[in-house]
């Protein structure tokens, strides 16, 4: 099973901060953003890992991360995508890679209290179709939104403006290798991109796409507010800590 990071996009929101840097190096608390999705990975055992960034500074990874040796790894996989066509757009520049092979994806701004072993572990074990990682949140307008029933994943939604439950989907999936299928098969939105609720909602009418429910806290880091919130919560707690035993 493989590790994708998803680091790429212009890092509008962030402007003007993102005049210099990719957004996925900037501080959150005492690490660089990419820090914390790259050690997700990591301790959840994964040993090939690809980072997917983009933009005028993707120069600046390979500076900063070298081979992955500073986190165990004996090499460190990098690919670009050009432009901002979308998270599924990004994936689907590691077909090649993966090579049929499941993957777990992170969005690289994506910063968890409790490491995902535990959950990436499940679907380990069972590499068919897709599992998503869905955390209740008080605002779910601002994501995409599952809807279970006897827990069950049973409809899933972009940023609904009436949301049909509080579970936010998170920032992380795991695929088998049909999603590059699906990929090559989608139509840009009406904002232009690929999108990954597209890819999961393929595999729900599938019958195939699956949840695991999240406990601790979880934040994005792609805005001031959130970049700001997300580096007191790892201050406070630290992040990707052993999760709470059942």
């Amino acid at each position: 099973m493989k590790g994708i990071i998803l680091a790429g996009g212009m890092g509008t929101r962030l402007s003007p901060l993102t005049r210099v840097t990719n957004k996925h190096l900037l501080p959150v608390y005492d690490c660089p953003m990419i820090y914390y999705p790259l050690r997700m990975l990591v301790t959840a055992g994964f040993e090939e890992i690809m980072i997917v960034t983009g933009g005028d500074h993707a120069g600046d990874f390979l500076k900063l991360l070298g081979n992955g040796s500073e986190f165990g790894l004996k090499h460190l996989n990098y690919t670009y995508q050009k432009g901002h066509g979308g998270i599924a757009e990004a994936l689907g520049l590691c077909a090649h890679w993966v090579d049929r092979d499941p993957c777990c994806v992170v969005l690289g701004d994506n910063i968890f209290q409790y490491s995902l072993a535990p959950a990436v572990e499940q679907y380990r074990q069972n590499p068919v179709g897709a599992q998503i990682f869905i955390k209740e949140v008080p605002d779910p307008h601002r994501f995409g939104v599952a809807e279970l029933a006897d827990n069950r994943v049973i409809h899933v939604e972009e940023k609904p403006q009436n949301p049909r439950s509080n579970w936010a989907i998170t920032g992380v999936y795991c695929y088998d290798a049909r999603v590059f299928d699906i990929i090559d098969g989608l139509e840009p939105s009406a904002r232009g991109e690929l999108e990954i609720t597209d890819v999961n909602r393929a595999y729900l009418e599938w019958g195939d796409l699956r949840a695991a429910q999240l406990d601790g806290w979880w934040t994005d880091a792609g805005t001031f507010n959130s970049l700001l919130r997300a580096g007191q919560l790892v201050a406070e707690t630290g992040a990707n800590q052993p999760a709470p035993s059942a």
